[in-house]
């Protein structure tokens, strides 16, 4: 099902393989002539985060392209599963790649934010032909245990906002060390990918049990590195984004990644930490050059 109306994207609905309906916005291209691109978001975000990119994307002079920006099962519009165990990568690229062949999508140019991004490396081992050229945003084979726990804490005490004042004020707290020259204009474009309202009340925008299949990891050890999944984009030109204060993705783990990885490249997100919002001019605007080298 797609819709159209004075909003810049369409709405497309799908049926996973377990039969929930998920979600994803496409925002049209005026025609085929450039490669297509797959955003795909964080642990508990959702196509809302890459408006501006999609947009940008989309809308370009010369090298506008049809992006699709997917929410995973229990996050923005996708249907919430009521087995809370399947909140896991595994199925979660299982989505992705249904939607990708719903879609008739090969060779995509793929954008993953923190878990967007684990899958990413996931996808290139498991179905490497569906991707193109890779932007990794804040996420690399090497997790910091420090910035997982943080994720894990705040997603298991999430309060609910009573207004969009309080919600701001959430992510101020959550977040300040990470961002902090950020305006309340930036902290309230967060608020609204974290919650949303819903007969006039302000709700997550992500299912609670979300909590439930994160508190299963084990923080008391480092995560297994994803280097083989990382080794496995190689072919794929790569463009590593990092938040200069970030938590997750480490300086010395994007160092190693470089020398690793014949055909990488990589920005320094200044005072912005995990993970880069992807919303202003400079990050969209080289992620957009990236592609344009890279069709």
């Amino acid at each position: 099902m797609h819709e159209l109306h004075s909003k810049p994207w369409r709405d497309i609905s799908y049926a996973s393989s377990d039969d929930l309906t998920l979600y994803a916005r496409h925002y049209p291209a005026p025609d085929e002539s450039f490669r297509s691109v797959v955003c795909l978001a964080g642990l508990t975000r959702n196509s809302r985060d890459f408006h501006t990119l999609a947009t940008y994307l989309s809308t370009h002079p010369e090298t506008p392209r049809n992006v699709y920006c997917i929410d995973y099962r229990g996050r923005g519009r996708s249907a919430f599963d009521p087995n809370w165990r399947n909140y896991t990568p595994n199925v979660e690229l299982a989505d992705v790649l249904d939607f990708l062949t719903i879609q008739g999508l090969h060779q995509v140019g793929i954008v993953g934010t923190s878990r967007g991004g684990i899958l990413t490396m996931m996808m290139a081992a498991a179905r490497p032909t569906v991707m193109g050229p890779i932007v990794l945003n804040d996420i690399g084979p090497v997790i910091e245990t420090r910035g997982l726990a943080r994720i894990v804490n705040y997603v298991r005490r999430m309060p609910l906002p009573k207004t969009w004042a309080d919600a701001m004020q959430i992510m101020r707290e959550i977040n300040a060390r990470g961002f902090p020259h950020f305006t309340d204009s930036q902290w309230d474009q967060m608020a609204r990918s974290v919650f949303e309202e819903r007969k006039g009340r302000l709700v997550l925008s992500y299912d609670r049990k979300l909590s439930k299949a994160i508190g299963t990891i084990d923080l008391s050890r480092p995560l297994p590195p994803l280097w083989p999944e990382f080794i496995a984009m190689s072919k794929m030109p790569t463009f590593v984004m990092r938040g200069e204060n970030s938590d997750i993705l480490s300086a010395e783990t994007l160092n190693e990644m470089i020398e690793r990885h014949p055909n990488l490249r990589a920005m320094t997100i200044a005072d912005q930490g995990h993970a880069p919002t992807l919303a202003e001019p400079d990050q969209v605007e080289a992620i957009g050059a990236f592609f344009a080298v890279n069709d």
